[in-house]
C-alpha cells in the first residue's frame, strides 16, 4: 500500500472515531446531561402522536442548546462522510492484490515445469506483465454500489437534518397558527428524508461491504477484517429495519430501533477507525 495513501487511511480513521465517539457517547450524553432536565424528551416524545405544540416551544425557548445538539449532530456524520469510498478502496485492492498474487503463483508454477521456453514467449509475457492482473477483479462492482449507497446515503441524511434544522428554527419563533400547523405534514417528510431514504441507503451499503468481506473470509482478510464484514451485515440489517419501521409508523420521527441501530453503526464505525489507523506499510 503507497504511503500517501496509508497516510490518508489513518488520517480518515482518526475522522471516523471522533464521528463514531460523537455518536455513541458525545450526543447521547448531551441529551441526558444538558438537553434532559429542560424537558427535551417529553417534548420530543409528543411528535411522536402529532403534537408539535410542546416541541417547536420548547425549541423557541432552548434555540441555542437545540442548534448545539443539532450541529453535534451533523459534525458526526460529516466525519464519516469519506468511509463509504475509503472501504471500498481498501476492499478492492486487497482483493486485487490476492488476485495477482494467484496468478503470480500459477506463472511460477508454469515456469518450473516447463523446461525450455522461447524468446517469443517470454517477449509476450512481459507485454502482458503491466503490474495489474490480466482480468481484472470481477467482483468490484457490488463494492462501487455499495461505496456510491453509502456516499448518497450519508449526502442525503446530512441535507435532510440541517434542512429540517433550520425549519424547525424558522418555524418555533413564528406565531402564525397555519405556519405551526404545516409542521404536521413537513416534519414527517423532513424524518422520511434522514431517517428512512438516508438511514436505509447506509444500512444497504454496510450489507455490501460485510458481504463483500465475509465471502471470502480468513482466505483473503485477516481475523478482525472477518468480524468487522459479518458485523456489517448485522449492523446494515439493523439500519434498514429501523428505516422500514419509521417507514411504517406514519407520523413518527424515529422508530424503537432507530437509536440501537444508530448507536451499533457507531462501534462499527470506530472499529474500522482504529483499524484504519493501526495500518502499516506493506514491508
Amino acid at each position: 500500500m503507497k504511503r500517501s495513501l496509508l497516510a490518508r487511511l489513518r488520517s480518515n480513521g482518526l475522522y471516523y472515531i471522533i464521528g463514531g465517539l460523537l455518536l455513541l457517547l458525545g450526543i447521547p450524553l448531551y441529551q441526558v446531561l444538558i438537553l434532559g432536565p429542560t424537558g427535551f424528551s417529553a417534548a420530543l416524545d409528543a411528535t411522536g402522536v402529532g403534537r408539535y405544540t410542546a416541541y417547536l416551544a420548547w425549541i423557541s425557548t432552548h434555540s441555542l442548546p437545540f442548534v448545539i445538539y443539532r450541529v453535534l449532530l451533523l459534525c458526526a456524520f460529516f466525519l464519516l462522510i469519506s468511509f463509504p469510498f475509503n472501504l471500498h478502496r481498501i476492499i478492492v485492492a486487497q482483493e486485487l492484490m490476492a488476485q495477482q498474487e494467484r496468478e503470480e503463483e500459477e506463472r511460477q508454477a508454469a515456469t518450473d515445469t516447463e523446461t525450455t521456453t522461447t524468446d517469443t514467449d517470454e517477449d509476450a509475457e512481459e507485454e502482458e506483465d503491466d503490474g495489474l492482473p490480466e482480468h481484472p477483479w470481477r467482483g468490484k462492482g457490488f463494492v462501487v454500489l455499495a461505496a456510491w449507497l453509502g456516499l448518497i446515503g450519508l449526502s442525503i441524511y446530512l441535507l435532510g437534518a440541517a434542512a429540517s434544522t433550520i425549519y424547525f428554527m424558522l418555524v418555533s419563533n413564528s406565531t402564525g397558527a397555519a405556519i405551526q400547523g404545516s409542521v404536521i405534514t413537513i416534519s414527517p417528510i423532513l424524518s422520511f428524508i434522514t431517517n428512512v431514504v438516508g438511514t436505509g441507503l447506509i444500512g444497504l451499503a454496510c450489507l455490501f461491504f460485510g458481504g463483500m468481506i465475509a465471502r471470502t473470509g480468513k482466505n483473503l482478510w485477516p481475523g478482525a477484517w472477518v468480524a468487522f464484514g459479518y458485523a456489517g451485515l448485522f449492523i446494515g440489517a439493523m439500519l434498514c429495519i429501523s428505516a422500514v419501521a419509521v417507514m411504517s409508523a406514519a407520523g413518527n420521527g424515529q422508530s424503537t430501533l432507530t437509536t440501537l441501530a444508530t448507536l451499533l453503526f457507531a462501534i462499527w464505525i470506530i472499529w474500522l477507525g482504529i483499524m484504519l489507523v493501526r495500518l502499516k506499510p506493506e514491508p
